[in-house]
């Protein structure tokens, strides 16, 4: 290309860090190019809230106005930013590699308690102007006072150092993207598939004119395939819903194996509980359609275990008006079993492991800990244990991730008598330890008819099948193994929660309907 192409972009340290980016991408296809930095709306607008101004082209309208009328070339935009219907004349010609869309919990360190969950003390004043972090936030954290929180990256960060706020929420991508430095603060990075991102967070569009078709074909060059087809996705929805940020709705999705799994939050306002939905395979039509319909009828809803009022499975469910009956098929027998041995890991796998022996524990200073998942984790820290390593997504991934972290020390698994032991068949037997700490008695218990069953384990399972048997019931396992224990007393249509969480099971009922 023998011409310059002007980039246009705002003027925060972020949008020029993307506009640079660009630039020397450009510059490795040996086009020359130079930015023009351009104000919009949204620079200038200090008074609203975030999710008063953002998706409505408030940080786009006069670039894009400056694409239209041939002042620049080309525009860096960060793609959530972008209205879902761009302007006539212009296209998103290429996307970037997508950022960790995560979002991350900045928090003063006089105002850190381990042993609640994202580490975030009882009662936190938490700036953010999304009405999607506010939504989500009150779920999880429902005690926590929410506070408007404007200005750049850096900006933000500073007003947290300077007291306005105990902690705060912002995009991981930007951070990482500038380099900041926040070792001076506590940092907590938020599962993407827990407190679920902005459409298209983390990625940048590149935007051209429609007619510009020397600079849309070299762009090709630069464009992320993967991301491209995971972003349509998610702005689909959001476009469905013909919503902007001002929408409290998050989408992320992910694709593996050529199936697109989606995770979805959407909230009526910003302090609503909001409907979660996670669907593989489906598209962006499927889930508007059951985002917006009503429920015909009010579904009853057993899971195999006992729930405190707290639970996000029943707080979640009963929002949906399912009727939740939560009682466990097993009684737990506690062991008075001394923990003893060489070893460097003692790995919990349920919070009844934790129960059995977490006392030991806490006198065990050198000693690592590692937990199945989030549940586990929080129960571990209300014990005022520090967790090593929890793990993410099904038993299996975990298993994977906990051996390559053990590498090659020693571990001990306190287990039940019908442990399956799921985990331990990853570690080499020289390396593994395992002490019985309890055990699982199967419970005699009359159940009621319900339309959705939850297992959330084998000895569930197997206890309910000693004195039950299943109709035309829907059947959730809260992971493989679960699973394969419904499979061997013969059933074969089993809905597996995407991890071994309260959360997880829950969206795995709300996405039956």
């Amino acid at each position: 290309m023998n011409r310059k192409v002007i980039i246009g972009s705002r003027g925060s340290d972020l949008a020029l860090w993307q506009a640079n980016h660009v630039k020397k991408q450009l510059f490795e296809l040996d086009i020359n190019s130079e930015i023009q930095v351009i104000k919009t709306k949204g620079d200038v607008i200090k008074d609203l809230s975030f999710d008063k101004i953002e998706g409505k082209g408030f940080f786009t309208k006069e670039i894009e106005e400056a694409l239209l009328n041939h002042s620049i070339d080309l525009a860096v935009h960060s793609h959530k930013d972008l209205e879902t219907n761009p302007p006539k004349g212009l296209v998103v010609a290429a996307v970037s590699e997508r950022e960790n869309p995560s979002e991350l919990l900045l928090i003063r360190k006089e105002k850190v308690d381990n042993t609640k969950f994202w580490s975030l003390k009882q009662g936190a004043v938490v700036g953010t102007s999304s009405s999607r972090r506010k939504s989500q936030m009150l779920l999880f954290r429902n005690d926590v006072k929410l506070k408007e929180l404007r200005g750049n990256v850096p900006t933000r960060i500073q007003k947290l150092r300077d007291g306005h706020y105990d902690a705060i929420i912002i995009a991981f991508a930007g951070v990482a993207r500038l380099n900041l430095d926040v070792s001076d603060l506590f940092s907590v990075k938020l599962s993407k598939n827990w407190l679920i991102p902005a459409p298209a967070q983390g990625v940048l569009g590149i935007q051209v004119r429609e007619g510009d078709l020397e600079l849309i074909e070299a762009l090709k060059n630069i464009n992320s395939s993967e991301t491209q087809r995971n972003i349509e996705f998610e702005r689909k929805v959001l476009n469905l819903l013909n919503g902007g940020c001002q929408l409290p709705l998050g989408v992320y999705c992910e694709t593996e194996n050529d199936t697109i799994k989606s995770w979805v939050s959407m909230a009526s306002s910003f302090n609503d509980i909001p409907f979660r939905l996670y669907k593989e395979g489906s598209s962006p039509e499927q889930i508007v359609e059951q985002l917006i319909s009503e429920k015909s009828k009010i579904n009853k809803v057993l899971i195999t275990r006992e729930l405190t009022q707290d639970s996000l499975f029943l707080r979640l469910l009963e929002k949906q008006r399912f009727e939740v009956d939560g009682q466990s098929l097993i009684q737990i027998e506690f062991l008075k079993k001394q923990i003893s041995g060489d070893f460097d890991w003692i790995f919990f796998n349920s919070s009844n492991a934790v129960e059995s022996c977490a006392n030991q524990v806490s006198k065990m200073m050198s000693i690592k800990i590692g937990a199945m998942g989030t549940s586990t984790a929080l129960k571990l820290k209300e014990k005022g244990l520090d967790v090593d390593f929890i793990g993410k997504g099904s038993p299996e991934n975990v298993a994977e991730d906990f051996s390559k972290t053990l590498g090659n020390q020693k571990v001990l698994f306190p287990v039940s008598d019908k442990s399956i032991g799921t985990i331990q068949k990853k570690i080499h037997p020289d390396q593994l330890l395992e002490l019985v700490t309890y055990k699982n008695n199967a419970k005699s218990i009359q159940l009621k008819n319900y339309d959705v069953i939850v297992f959330t384990s084998p000895s569930n399972v197997y206890s309910f099948f000693n004195s039950h048997k299943l109709s035309d019931e829907k059947v959730v396992a809260i992971g493989l193994s679960t699973e394969r224990a419904l499979k061997d007393n013969g059933v074969n249509e089993v809905i597996v929660s995407w991890e071994s969480s309260e959360l997880a099971l829950a969206d795995a009922v709300s996405s039956l309907n």
